[in-house]
This record gives C-alpha cells, structure tokens and sequence, in this order.
C-alpha cells in the first residue's frame, strides 16, 4: 500500500517529477572501488546430478554440506546458489579451483556483462532483467556462471526470482536435450533463458512508449515530460545490460576451449541472433523516445502559438474600438458628431461593426 502511495504522490510536487535518485542509481558505478557486498541472510543451494539414464535433486542451506556430492565424474553436476555470501562463495571456487579473479568478479556489484575463459574453467556474468509493474522500474539480478567439463556453478542474488523452474522441468525429461548433452549445453539453455526474458522486459516498456504517445498527443504537461525522462532511464538501463551480451555469446562462439562442444556452437549463434534482434529493438525504442521529446515539444509550442495567435486577433479585433475611443476622447473643441444626438450609438456602433467585419475576414481567410 505504501508503494502504491508513492507512485502517486510525487505528482503532486512538481519538483520532484524529475527524480535524479534514479540517475545516481545507474551512473554511480565506479569500476575503480570496489564496493562490498553484503553477506546474504540465508541462501539455498540446489545441487543436480544427471546424466542419460537418471537425474538426482538435493537442496542444502549451506555449501559444505553439499561438497560430498561433487565428486561424482559420471554425472552433469549444477550447483545453483541463490543468495552470496562471501566465505561460502570462495569455498566453492576453491573446490573447483576457480581463479581469485572470477571470485571478485561473482562478488561484485554493479559490473558489466563479461566473458572469461580461464584455464580450467569458462565464466559468463550477465544480469537477468525484470519490469516492477508498481514502480515501473527494470530491475536487475546479476548471474554468475562458472562450468567446466562435467559441472556447472550459478550464482543469483535474489531467491525470491528465478527463471531456471522451467530449466528445472526439462532436467526431468528423459528426452530432454539437457541429459544427453555436456555442461555446454546447460549453459546454452540458462543463457537463452535469460535473453528470452529481455524480449517480455522490452514488452512491458513498449507498451509504456505507446501509452505515453498517446498521453502526449492528448496532454502535453510537465507530468508527460517527466515519464519521458523515466522511461529514457529505464532504457539506458535496459542497453547497459543487454549490449555487452553480445560480446559474450561472440566469445563463447569462437572459443577454442575443449569443454565447448563443436555441435553446441550452433545453439549459441542462435542465441547471438536473438541478441542482435534485442540491440536493434533497444535502438528502435531510444528512437522513439527521441520522437515522442520532439513530438512534446512540438506540441507545447503548438500550443503555445495557439495562445498567442488568440492574443493577437484579440488585440487586433480592440484595436479599432481603442483608436475610436482615441479620437472621441481628444480635447479639441470641434469633433464631428460629438454633440450630436445618435453621436454615442453610431460610435458604439462603429466600434462593434469593424471588428465583426474583421472576424469575417480573418475567418475567411483561414486564420482561426
């Protein structure tokens, strides 16, 4: 109920239309400090081992429980950690002999989209995207994963938010694709998830963009330009996360490493076009939000002529009766009809005929 309240209460000051927390929000990252990350409450580690013939699930409250089933070689293990924590993060990746590098990098906050291949191991960070429909702000997770030849680590942020349940699904299949195939191909599906849920992010701010198009034509106010000013940010947001995704896929693409399988390449182009698709839907919608600032524009000083051409006829309809007025009113002894009996009636007369004869003219002649 609060939220709600907020959403609509900052309309009622104009001056906090323009919210710049936002803006601190997503320009205050600074690669050059490293920001600590508070240690997660609790998380939960979910652990699945399969292969062909069978698929096992066990979920822990904590990593060292789960370290004894690790070392199964005959089996896909992915390990899924929603929540960090920094001891239980270094304890995992020591297991698995992970770089100190990768480490900084999943514990981080606030970083780019990246690709790394290590010897031992091939890393992707990504966010994963989400539309508050309350506040209609994108929101975003980071994910980090780590696989190699017969593993899989993903590290989330948040457990309340998880797109991996279909994932979890197919796991279930015996005919799934996921069983029969390496770690390479886990990763495959858990990226093209991701990318998938950009195309339902970028949805939701489409119908934004037209609903605020429509507001515009209607009412262009300060309420208007300031959803144009949020929107603008949402989208900066929205190309930060989604373009450096292409230099992931590309990496994995054309990487030579041998947990990499020649017949998963094909998988990943298709991933990299849909990428491609989601770029070119983000251009197209930062131009339209340059359009709907120009169609605002061109709407407050449309109206603005409006105003001022009404001004205008109704200086120049006054006009007439000013100058009569004018005449009548100079002191000079001798003027023509001022003592005359229907003197003042054919003055007043006067004064509304000409601008009645103006108003026909100007109407004739198309200017209002």
């Amino acid at each position: 109920m609060t939220i709600q309240k907020n959403k609509y209460l900052k309309y009622f000051n104009l001056f906090s239309l323009f919210d710049t927390k936002r803006t601190r929000d997503i320009f205050q990252v600074n690669p050059t400090v490293h920001t600590q990350r508070e240690d997660a409450v609790a998380i939960t580690v979910d652990v699945y081992q399969y292969n062909g013939e069978h698929v096992s699930n066990a979920r822990f409250d904590n990593i060292q429980a789960c370290i004894s089933l690790l070392n199964n070689k005959e089996v896909i293990t992915w390990i899924n950690i929603d929540g960090l924590r920094k001891s239980d993060v270094e304890t995992i990746c020591s297991t698995f002999n992970i770089h100190s590098l990768i480490v900084e990098d999943i514990l981080s906050i606030g970083q780019r989209p990246k690709f790394d291949e290590m010897e031992n191991v091939i890393f992707c960070l990504l966010n994963m995207l989400y539309f508050n429909d309350v506040t209609n702000d994108v929101e975003q997770e980071q994910i980090s994963i780590v696989f190699g030849e017969n593993f899989l680590i993903s590290f989330q942020e948040d457990p309340a938010r998880d797109v991996f349940n279909n994932l979890r699904d197919r796991l279930k299949l015996n005919s799934s694709k996921l069983r029969h195939n390496k770690a390479d191909y886990l990763c495959y599906a858990m990226l093209d998830m991701i990318v998938d849920h950009y195309f339902l992010v970028m949805e939701k701010l489409g119908e934004r963009i037209e609903i605020l198009e429509e507001k515009i034509i209607r009412n262009s106010n300060k309420r208007t330009l300031a959803e144009i000013n949020d929107l603008r940010k949402e989208l900066i947001i929205l190309r930060r996360n989604i373009s450096p995704v292409r230099d992931i896929i590309n990496g994995l693409i054309r990487s030579d490493s041998e947990f990499l399988e020649e017949r998963t390449t094909k998988y990943y182009k298709d991933i990299y076009d849909h990428i491609l698709q989601a770029n070119e839907f983000v251009e197209n919608y930062r131009d339209m939000m340059m359009n709907l600032q120009d169609l605002y524009l061109s709407n407050v000083n449309l109206r603005m002529n409006e105003v001022m051409k009404v001004m205008a006829i109704v200086t120049c309809i006054l006009a007439p009766a000013t100058v009569i007025g004018g005449i009548f009113g100079m002191n000079f002894e001798i003027i023509p009809l001022a003592h005359h009996h229907w003197g003042f009636y054919f003055t007043v007369a006067l004064m509304f005929f000409i601008p009645v004869v103006m108003l026909i003219i100007f109407k004739k002649r198309g200017w209002f």
